[in-house]
């Protein structure tokens, strides 16, 4: 029993101390727990991600995250407590700025040329007297090099503690390559990490990263961040893009649209095998004249496709077996009347084809011949038609990874028959009543190149962490067969005459054959026909083994023409995208008939034998050399070696020059002390004093010069010493009894 008291008298005497304790700190050290606290602030921020960069095809940036600076400073000392510190700190960093400031404003005028150093004083005094802990030093932010330069100026070299000089960093996204592919690739609002278009907002949530956090400790009077959890990067995004030939296709585009004053134009390219678009871009004319990407129309714009339409219109009465290339129509005069209607041919006004064969109804992109033969097939069943162009692709949504993509829009018939008229189908059947973006056509093109293997288009193929795929897109087949081989194959065949024979003759090159078809359509608004017209040419290259498939459209007045306004588009980047593919290595064309050493000149032996290293070039050399001196002598190019000798002669003793270059023969004649006086152009062929006649120091040495003629070569073996400095070789003297030519040259 006393030992429970006991307990409980001591547990009685531990509260009372601490009831005491707690009542201590709170009333009579109040005041100076509340000026720690001051001391110890805690907040919490975020920590943002690092955005992932957006890559061309070979790894080159194409959108990059980079930190700019903002830059402040903090004139007042931030110590509270030992004013002693405090004033000693102040009246250092006061100091300083008084005498630096001069030369800091002098700094700033020559990084940031727009600033008036008398201005830029007044202002930092402004900012002094207003004790600003964040005074802004200069308005706009600055690139990082730009920083490192300022941190080299007076008072900002010091750390922020001391010198008060600071930064926010901000990431800014840009483009290495300014406006390629601007679109296509797209960007961010300003001042915040939102994507607002293109690959950038397609892939954000890849791109952006996760956020992490951290606190800002305030420990006595200095913020101190701690990072609670660390942000994790964004991913960088691959696309199929290549720089070069997006490159091309701008320049090829820009160029004839600033020539026909047109409105709008696309171009896009694409790889067969692959379906990966390598260059996309939709060029529209400013206010200004220029042109520039404002609006994916290459994915986007929904427009009646014309006459490039007409092959997919053959390949399906072909594939359902109604069609042969020998069938013939007579078109007459260009203009026939169907169903109230008239339909006509581009050349009705100077009397029309007459008669021709399916293949010709292509190559001269006959109106009257393609509408015949589909209406003829298909009147009583225009839903068969419309079946087969689904079949055949054309109708597939490409889930192309850009904002505002568009899927084709081809109307279907309705059983009563209420959405269709007894035209639709002859008009259908030449590219209008029906809507496409340029991609969706360039993909039917595209699988007629490869075999009738129909691909989505490719626009990104991996996404990578640390230079590392962490995943990938692979090529994605639609159609394994759009149609029958032998309807494929037809096709290919009469597109391939469309340019060697037909309308789309500007499109071809000389340097290799091309397929292709034009489209000329006119655009239709609510109010009806427009004046404007969409001109296109759709095609790849080359025939026979194709590569490459492209589609060029353009949006103008009249007058219009696919063949004459698009086909020199496609032509020129055709021919660009093939002559980058020829093989630059030259060692096939190397000659290995003859020799493949140099011929070296006599003179320095010394410089011959660096040189010759650097080159790889096999080298005797008969002497030794001293580190950085001087070797004059003669030299002889074997068949596949350069044999050097060293000259002999002594110092007082005229040498034999014959074969020097100007620069060597008077640089060795003035170290003996002599003077030169040289005549004519070339290597020395005759000199005044004989080799072997003693010389007097100061004497006149006359050298005559000549274009060289010839060189000496010699047939036998080489020696088998090879090396990069000519101490490493044997020596011997000078062979006097060999007849040296007159002049060795390169």
């Amino acid at each position: 029993m006393p030992r429970y008291f006991l307990v409980v008298a001591l547990m009685c005497l531990l509260g009372l101390i601490v009831l005491w304790r707690a009542g201590y700190i709170m009333f009579v050290e109040r005041d100076f727990w509340l000026e720690a606290g001051k001391h110890y602030v805690r907040t919490n921020r975020t920590l943002p991600a690092t955005r992932g960069n957006i890559l061309a095809d070979d790894g080159q940036v194409l959108a990059a995250s980079i930190p700019e600076y903002k830059m402040f400073m903090d004139f007042m000392s931030w110590e509270k407590k030992d004013t002693a510190r405090r004033d000693r700190e102040q009246h250092w960093r006061d100091s300083v700025l008084t005498a630096d400031l001069p030369a800091i404003a002098a700094g700033m005028k020559r990084l940031f040329p727009e600033i008036d150093t008398e201005e830029f004083i007044a202002h930092m005094k402004e900012g002094r007297r207003r004790k600003s802990h964040h005074w802004p030093v200069y308005p706009k932010r600055v690139t990082y090099i730009q920083y490192c330069e300022v941190k080299k100026l007076p008072l900002f070299s010091f750390s922020a503690n001391k010198g008060g000089f600071h930064v926010e960093d901000f990431q800014t996204r840009k483009n290495p390559y300014g406006r390629l592919a601007a679109r296509t690739i797209g960007d961010l609002y300003k001042g915040i990490d939102s994507a607002r278009c293109g690959i950038e907002l397609s892939f954000d949530s890849i791109l952006r990263g996760k956020p992490g956090s951290y606190r800002r400790q305030k420990v006595r009077g200095r913020f101190i961040p701690f990072v609670e959890r660390p942000a994790v990067n964004g991913l960088d995004v691959q696309t199929t893009l290549n720089v070069n030939m997006q490159d091309i296709c701008e320049k090829a585009l820009g160029d004839k649209l600033k020539e026909l004053k047109a409105e709008m134009g696309v171009c896009i390219l694409m790889e067969v095998a692959t379906g990966d678009i390598k260059a996309i871009t939709s060029l529209t004319r400013q206010a200004d004249g220029n042109y520039r990407e404002t609006w994916p129309y290459a994915v986007s714009g929904l427009y009646e496709p014309g006459s490039v339409f007409k092959p997919m219109s053959f390949m399906v009465a072909m594939d359902d077996g109604y069609l042969k290339t020998t069938d013939q129509v007579d078109v007459g005069n260009g203009i026939r009347e169907m169903y109230g209607r008239f339909m006509r041919d581009h050349n009705w006004r100077s009397g029309g084809y007459g008669v021709l064969t399916v293949p010709q109804v292509l190559q001269k992109s006959s109106n009257i011949g393609v509408s015949h033969f589909i209406d003829k097939f298909y009147h009583e069943q225009p839903e068969k038609f419309v079946d087969g162009l689904y079949r055949i692709g054309v109708a597939e949504d490409l889930k192309v990874p850009i904002p505002g993509a568009a899927k084709p829009r081809i109307r279907r018939p309705l059983p009563d028959g209420s959405n269709w008229s007894r035209t639709a189908l002859p008009w259908m059947s030449i590219g209008y009543e029906t809507q496409l973006p340029p991609l969706s056509t360039l993909n039917f093109y595209n699988g007629v190149a490869n075999g009738g293997k129909l691909l989505r288009p490719r626009l990104v193929k991996a996404i990578l962490k640390d230079g590392q795929v962490v995943r990938e897109f692979p090529v994605t087949v639609l159609r394994e067969q759009m149609a029958k081989p032998e309807v494929v194959k037809d096709i290919q065949d009469m597109l391939e005459s469309v340019v060697s024979v037909g309308l789309g003759k500007k499109a071809g090159s000389p340097q290799f054959h091309a397929s292709g078809k034009t489209g000329t359509a006119q655009i239709w608004t609510k109010a009806g026909f427009s004046s404007q017209y969409l001109v296109s040419f759709a095609g790849y290259f080359p025939s026979e083994k194709p590569l490459y498939s492209c589609i060029v459209c353009i949006q103008k007045h009249a007058p219009a023409s696919g063949g004459t306004q698009c086909g020199p588009v496609f032509r020129r980047v055709a021919e660009m995208v093939m002559a980058q593919r020829f093989n630059t290595d030259y060692s096939a064309a190397r000659d290995t008939l003859h020799v493949s050493a140099p011929v070296v000149c006599d003179g320095n032996l010394t410089a011959a034998a660096e040189a010759l290293s650097s080159l790889g070039v096999t080298y005797t050399a008969r002497f030794e050399s001293p580190t950085g001196e001087i070797v004059w002598g003669s030299t002889e190019t074997l068949d596949n070696s350069v044999e050097m000798k060293r000259d002999e002669t002594q110092a007082d003793i005229m040498p034999d020059l014959e074969g020097y270059g100007l620069r060597d023969a008077v640089f060795r004649l003035e170290k003996m002390g002599l003077r030169v006086k040289a005549t004519g152009v070339g290597r020395v062929t005759k000199q005044s004093l004989r080799p072997g006649e003693k010389i007097t120091r100061g004497e006149t040495v006359e050298l005559t010069l000549d274009l060289p003629k010839g060189a000496r070569r010699k047939a036998a073996a080489p020696a088998t010493t090879t090396g990069t400095k000519p101490k490493a070789a044997p020596t011997s003297g000078r062979d006097t009894t060999q007849k040296r030519d007159s002049v060795k040259h390169h």
